[in-house]
């Protein structure tokens, strides 16, 4: 019989599939709302990516503790208090600028730290981060080319994507509360 994990492996596995959960459901909302089809689908895509991401995470996590529990138990039968995820993913949509920023910082982040993950000793980790590379890649990519759009658009889109970028890292920052954003 195997011995559970150590507490903060499953921690680690759980605050991954949280983050991977509520960004994906949070970029999910624009399904049938994006600014033009194509980014619809491909919002809709990394949403899908994302989900993706966060079973195989509940997966390894229900694994990791032992205790009988289904991803779908830890993904939908707890608390909102026990979710560990990062504040930046819960940030609501707002406009299109919005979730860009949040989706970038995420991204910008998210990537590196999988490439870093691809080494790991737990082998668990490093598969879930092989599968989850080339998505991820293409993730940065896809809001790393909106960010520079708006960014270098016009005027108002700029401005947008400027305020949208702040506040983002204000919350990431822990400077400003995600509440009230």
């Amino acid at each position: 019989m195997n011995q559970p994990a150590s507490p903060s492996l499953f921690q680690f596995a759980l605050y991954m599939a949280d983050n991977c959960l509520v960004l994906g459901h949070r970029l999910g909302e624009w399904c049938g709302h994006g600014p033009v089809l194509e980014q619809d689908i491909a919002m809709t895509n990394i949403s899908l990516d994302l989900i993706g991401q966060a079973r195989l995470y509940y997966q390894y996590a229900a694994e990791l503790e032992g205790k009988g529990r289904t991803e779908d138990d830890l993904a939908y039968l707890r608390s909102e208090r026990e979710y560990t995820n990062a504040l930046l993913v819960e940030l609501p949509n707002g406009d299109f600028a919005h979730t860009i920023a949040r989706q970038f910082l995420f991204d910008a982040w998210h990537l590196p730290f999988l490439k870093t993950l691809l080494s790991s000793p737990d082998a668990g980790l490093a598969d879930i981060a092989g599968k989850a590379v080339k998505e991820v890649t293409y993730h940065l990519k896809w809001s790393r080319e909106w960010v520079l759009r708006l960014g270098d658009g016009t005027d108002e889109s700029h401005r947008r994507m400027q305020a949208a970028l702040d506040e983002a890292l204000d919350v990431s920052s822990g400077t400003v509360d995600a509440g009230t954003v």
